[in-house]
């Protein structure tokens, strides 16, 4: 360990030596940080930053390197353990030097006053060269520390480095002039790590598009999301203090406590909406990117419910296969039987034959009683060769979004149908099971609705929610084409339902 003649007794160099390849015992052993209130005191790093940590080192294991988005709620801790692992990482080897970038001014100040922190608490700490308002270097080690603010579009060009933090990326002016020059920075390489992390600041912006792709398993970086309920501070006690009901259907869906209501209750009131709270103190990633919550089709708080359920699958299988349509598109399919969906799969750049494969592969292994598939885009091919070889008797059905639905007293097409009697499957007082995946909610949670003038169920458009920021929800149309037309049940034995109102033949629930 380079500690540069720091001067350590024998037990502070033994656990020097330990904290190399150990941030939280290094973090507890050397750094300080600057509570609320109050004098510096030890790093003990929280639920979110242990959770985070995990995952980044998770990832360097696997790849060598770190690159990582990372959603959160305000004030959780995300910026004091990167500027920590940051430090921990130069000043425990040579020739590396960190970057980070804010939003502002006053966050650049304060990052730096963390760094400064450190350094002067830290008994391990290398000696220092150059030390302004911007930059920490150690000539002895070849290594440095340095942060700017975004705003000139040229900042974070110049030279090399292997460790970058981007803060409040969401709030950044020329963000994608930025991120360019930080790719070009950070060589790509083992041991470099590109950590963005952010607060939600609405639709479109080069961090929603970015964790978007992250979230749907597009490209090299992996999107970390950190609950508000993960820290133990968001929670103060009222006596008396009496949920409403939808107060504790929230608490219900996330485990929460009376406190923490209570805290939630009094923060909303404090913002002036509900819609904000969830917003800046996001319980899910699609509550920190929604439009508003009127606006949403289907609420997290149900997805998140289904997703915690555990039911036995049984009954006809039903699979639904949701073909991409564009480039960034991906091909989605899942399984349902009964009142549980599961395997779920999706892919990029599958083309028809492809995708055709993978349909026949499930129909030989797993024997479904029905595959749906939307004959939007690739979804005609798809169908069409599946015919061909056989599969369209009665196995293989494609379905147009677009069609007549069988309610038309209640749905406006096909796919608001599909989604309409999707969304009362969850409502099942039986409980439901889905996929307990991040990518499936955002998906489920997308769309938005609105009602035609004869009061018919309409669902907003693929190419209106992308006109938004919003991306294809391909693994929630492969589920809701699960609920395309009724399925008979085993030994052709129809059930009956209740569908929109009227009695129809065939069973939604399988």
């Amino acid at each position: 360990m380079p500690l540069d003649d720091s001067k350590l007794t024998e037990e502070q160099y033994a656990m020097a030596e330990r904290a190399i390849g150990d941030f939280p015992f290094y973090a507890n052993h050397f750094l300080k940080i600057r509570p609320k209130s109050g004098t510096p005191i030890k790093f003990l790093l929280n639920k979110a930053q242990l959770y985070i940590h995990g995952r980044l080192e998770k990832q360097r294991e696997e790849t060598g390197k770190v690159r990582a988005l990372i959603l959160k709620g305000r004030q959780q801790g995300c910026s004091t353990l990167i500027e920590g692992r940051f430090y921990w990482r130069v000043t425990n080897s040579k020739g590396s030097r960190a970057f980070i970038l804010t939003h502002e001014q006053e966050a650049t100040n304060n990052l730096f006053e963390m760094v400064e922190r450190y350094h002067n608490n830290c008994p391990a700490a290398p000696k220092t060269g150059a030390s302004n308002a911007k930059e920490l270097s150690f000539p002895t080690l070849d290594s440095g520390y340095r942060v700017g603010t975004a705003g000139t579009k040229g900042v974070g060009r110049s030279g090399t480095v292997q460790f970058f933090h981007g803060s409040e990326v969401a709030f950044w002016p020329h963000a994608e002039t930025h991120a360019a020059g930080v790719i070009q920075s950070v060589p790509n390489e083992p041991g470099t790590e590109i950590i963005h992390e952010s607060t939600a600041n609405g639709l479109g912006n080069f961090f929603h598009q970015k964790w978007q792709e992250a979230e749907a398993g597009v490209g090299e970086y992996q999107a970390i999301f950190v609950p508000w309920h993960w820290q133990d501070e968001y929670s103060v006690h009222e006596d008396g203090f009496m949920p409403s009901s939808d107060e504790a259907e929230y608490a219900d869906a996330y485990g929460l406590s009376l406190d923490q209501l209570t805290w939630r209750r009094a923060k909303i009131k404090e913002l002036g909406s509900e819609w904000l709270f969830r917003q800046e103190y996001p319980a899910n990633s699609s509550e920190a990117f929604q439009v508003s919550g009127e606006d949403m089709f289907i609420e997290p708080e149900k997805v998140l419910r289904a997703r915690k359920n555990t039911v036995e699958n049984y009954g006809p299988l039903i699979i639904g296969v949701d073909p991409a349509r564009f480039g960034d598109d991906r091909t989605s399919i899942i399984r349902r039987q009964t009142r549980k969906a599961f395997g779920l799969e999706s892919y990029a750049k599958k083309d028809t034959m492809e995708v055709t494969g993978l349909v026949v592969k499930i129909i030989k292994e797993e024997n479904p009683a029905m595959v749906f598939v939307d004959v939007g885009g690739l979804g005609a091919g798809v169908v069409d060769r599946l015919n061909e070889l056989g599969y369209g008797h009665g196995i293989v059905r494609g379905v147009n979004g677009g069609e007549k639905p069988m309610n038309g007293d209640k749905y406006f097409n096909k796919r608001a149908e599909m989604w309409g009697e999707g969304k009362l499957w969850l409502d099942d007082e039986a409980g439901v099971d889905v996929p307990d995946e991040d990518t499936f909610q955002a998906d489920l949670t997308g769309p938005c609705y609105t009602y035609d003038s004869a009061t018919r169920l309409k669902l907003e458009k693929k190419e209106d929610m992308k006109k938004r920021g919003i991306r294809s929800p391909d693994e929630g149309d492969a589920w809701a084409l699960t609920f395309a037309f009724p399925v008979a049940g085993e030994n052709n034995q129809v059930e009956q339902f209740n569908y929109g109102g009227s009695s129809q033949s065939g069973s939604w629930m399988g």
